[in-house]
């Protein structure tokens, strides 16, 4: 099996493959789409994770976040939320060791009960009754 972390498949991604950039982070579309439109906003330093991020490329990356937003809502009127997130290490599920976010657009009825959203990544924790 290909090691895609040697050389850093998001080091070396071409320019016609991006959807925005900035001074220090791009966006692309992701090559295993959850859903249609699902994106990936990567910091341009290859660093491991998320925690390793400075603010300047917290903006950066926040910055493509909501432009992927604006482009997936203009282009889709289906979509009617999103899933932000970023697997932080193997146990987190992290596969490629340069910091990336997922975007990830969100239809009704896309799954059978979206309740607990991001917290289905523990699959018998994403259903919960709220205590009073």
């Amino acid at each position: 099996m290909k090691d895609l972390n040697k050389p850093c498949i998001f080091c070396s991604i071409k320019k016609d493959e991006l959807l925005f950039e900035n001074n220090l982070a791009y966006a692309s579309t992701d090559s295993y789409p959850v859903s249609k439109f699902h994106s990936l906003v990567v910091p341009k330093r290859c660093i491991k994770n998320f925690f390793e991020l400075n603010n300047q490329e917290i903006i950066a990356c926040n910055d493509l976040i909501k432009k992927l937003q604006k482009k997936i809502l203009s282009e889709d009127n289906t979509v009617k939320g999103f899933n932000i997130g970023t697997n932080s290490g193997k146990a987190a599920g992290q596969s490629i060791f340069h910091c990336h976010i997922h975007v990830i657009p969100r239809r009704e009825g896309d799954v059978e009960n979206p309740q607990g959203g991001v917290r289905s990544v523990i699959p018998s924790k994403q259903h919960y009754i709220r205590k009073k």
